[in-house]
């Protein structure tokens, strides 16, 4: 499956530019910002002192953006070796990106029902 074009460009952009198209494509996505409103909510709702809610929301922060963070973090401590990992990794979800994201889907359907369910029991 060929990878989409507007990919391939940020194969060659300047450090601040793909910078740039993280944040557009992560932080502004609609998707992304209703997951992170649901989390932040579900961590208000726990009833938990200040502190702990920082800690939390932290620890929410760090998991939700381990999915960007792991791959840099790979590609510094292996420098150029990364390369051919991180390409395998990047065609690898080109080409499953649909089964991904329907996965993702379903977990997240699964857990929202689940919650539900355990709502309709208190």
């Amino acid at each position: 499956m060929q990878t989409p074009q507007w990919m391939e460009a940020l194969d060659t952009c300047s450090p601040v530019k793909a910078a740039g198209a993280g944040v557009v494509l992560s932080a502004l996505n609609p998707k992304n910002l209703l997951l992170t409103v649901a989390g932040a909510a579900a961590l208000a709702q726990m009833g938990r002192s200040p502190g702990q809610q920082v800690v939390a929301y932290v620890a929410f922060i760090l998991m939700a953006t381990s999915g960007v963070g792991a791959p840099v973090v790979l590609y510094f401590a292996l420098g150029d070796r990364a390369r051919a990992r991180l390409d395998l990794l990047k065609h690898w979800m080109a080409r499953n990106s649909a089964v991904i994201l329907a996965v993702l889907l379903l977990l997240i359907g699964l857990r929202l029902i689940g919650d539900g369910i355990a709502g309709l029991s208190r």
